[in-house]
Order: C-alpha cells, then structure tokens, then sequence
C-alpha cells in the first residue's frame, strides 16, 4: 500500500502546480475585472458586470465540462468550417487551470474592486495633481493599499480554489483526488486513501492561512489589522 500513499504524495505536486497556475490567472483577471467595473466606461462595466454575474451564478463543474469538453468541439468545428484539418486536443492541465482560473477571477474581481474602493478617492487625486499617470497611480498609491483590503477576501478564495482543484480529476488529470480515488478502487479500503488525500489538502489549506498571515500582519504596520 506505500506504492499508494507514493503516488498520491506525488498528484499532490500536480495539485499544488493547478493551484498556484489558477491563482495567477484568476488575480489577472481579477485585477482586469476589477479596473473594468470602475472605469466609469458603459461597455467595460457592462462587460464586467456580466462576467462577475454569469461565471458565478454557474457552478464550477458544469464550467469546468464546458470548457474541456465544449471548447474544443467548438474551435474544431469552427477550423474545419474554414477548410483546416487542425484538430485542438486540449490538455487537461491547461483546461483545468484556465477554467478554474476564470471562474475565480470573477471572485477575485468583486475582492479587488471592494479593496480599491476602500481606499479614500483623495489620495488618487492627489497622484494626479502631481503629475503621475493612471499606471503610476495604480502601481504606488492603489496597489500597496488595496493589498490590507484585499488579503481577507482574497485568503479566503485562495483557500476555496485549492479544494476546488479536486474538480480536475474528472477530465482525467492525475492530481491526488484522481490517484486517491484510484487507489481506494484497487484495494477497496476507500477510507484509508480518501482520508489521506483530505489530510494533504488541509496541510495546504494550514499552511496557506499561516503564510498569508504573515502578510496580513506585514501590510497592517500601524495600522488596525483584520483577522483572516
């Protein structure tokens, strides 16, 4: 059974590699939302607002399918409406972070977007009157604050996206959901396997809070800090 124990130690690799891949591209599309909805332009808040609206009101398997199953169909049909003989085999690993990357980018757009609004309006104009750009304002006075506002919400989505990479076993990855599930198959001893899985994943949920803490606590210096 330590052959078991063995594999699933190392889908936990791969669960560790769709988290951290997720999260950079929920946070840029976060960010993008985030900009989007308080550009004060109609069609980017249009655009925004429908994005936040839809990808949360769908449930992350029925997207997750959608995605590896009906994208690929979809851009295959579309090639060879135009006479191409390109087929799209989409790769499970790059299905499943971009699918879990989109869908908690619309989480990730709402967390910024109430963080950016915490700061007073004043201090951007501020930036301005001296001079500095919207890139500049962003980089050195809405960044470096949003992140105090940010860091509650955005823990708290860190922690629901790494449970939720246990999704990308059903399109065939082998993350340690997949090998758990495998291996309570091969030796009838469910529990023993599933349970181990469920300890990993609290180590990573454990170890997150404790990391992220530590920047909480950083980026609160004198000021009152928020519990995560």
């Amino acid at each position: 059974m330590s052959d078991y124990f063995f594999s699933i130690l190392q889908g936990a690799l791969l669960t560790v590699a769709v988290s951290l891949a997720s999260l950079l591209v929920s946070t840029v599309l976060g960010l993008a939302g985030a900009t989007a909805k308080l550009s004060g332009r109609r069609p980017l808040v249009w655009l925004g607002t429908l994005y936040t609206t839809v990808v949360r009101g769908i449930p992350e398997l029925v997207l997750m399918l959608l995605v590896f199953y009906g994208a690929a169909i979809g851009i295959n049909n579309l090639f060879e409406a135009m006479g191409s003989e390109f087929v799209l085999d989409l790769n499970p690993f790059v299905a499943g972070v971009l699918t879990l990357g989109f869908i908690y980018g619309a989480y990730m757009t709402e967390t910024f977007r109430a963080a950016i609004l915490a700061i007073p309006k004043g201090q951007m104009e501020a930036a301005w009157a001296f001079g500095m750009g919207p890139l500049q304002t962003f980089l050195r006075i809405t960044l470096p604050q949003m992140v105090r506002y940010a860091l509650p919400g955005y823990t708290n989505n860190w922690l629901v996206l790494i449970k939720a990479t246990a999704l990308v076993s059903l399109i065939g990855l082998h993350d340690m959901t997949y090998l758990a599930k495998q291996a309570s198959a091969a030796t009838r001893e469910p529990f023993v396997f599933l349970l181990f899985a469920a300890g990993l994943y609290l180590v990573f949920t454990s170890l997150s809070l404790a990391v992220l803490k530590r920047i909480n606590e950083r980026y609160s210096l004198g000021t009152e800090k928020v519990q995560l």
